[in-house]
């Protein structure tokens, strides 16, 4: 398995815009061309910043995923939140309670 972690910053409030804008549109499952198995959002809404995680089955899924990912944008009623760090991830352990 493996993950792309993208991380976000700007003003809280419109994190807090971009979390819920997100939340809504994930409902009907992953964006096309993003091969994703699940997706995790974590926010500091008090910090303002947000990391948005996507787990993919096998390599080429994440590739595929990390480059429909790069070309998208964030919400216009993101504001001023602005991609500030992508990584790409082994996932090493994946365990639920």
């Amino acid at each position: 398995m493996y993950a792309r972690m993208a991380t976000f910053e700007g003003d809280p409030a419109e994190i807090k815009q971009m979390a819920e804008t997100i939340k809504g549109e994930s409902e009907s499952g992953p964006p096309e061309g993003v091969p994703g198995k699940e997706f995790l959002m974590l926010t500091g809404r008090d910090s303002g910043k947000m990391v948005g995680i996507v787990l993919f089955e096998t390599e080429a899924d994440l590739q595929q995923g990390h480059e429909t990912l790069n070309a998208m944008s964030p919400p216009a009623e993101a504001g001023s939140v602005g991609r500030v760090g992508v990584e790409l991830f082994e996932v090493a352990v994946h365990a639920k309670a």
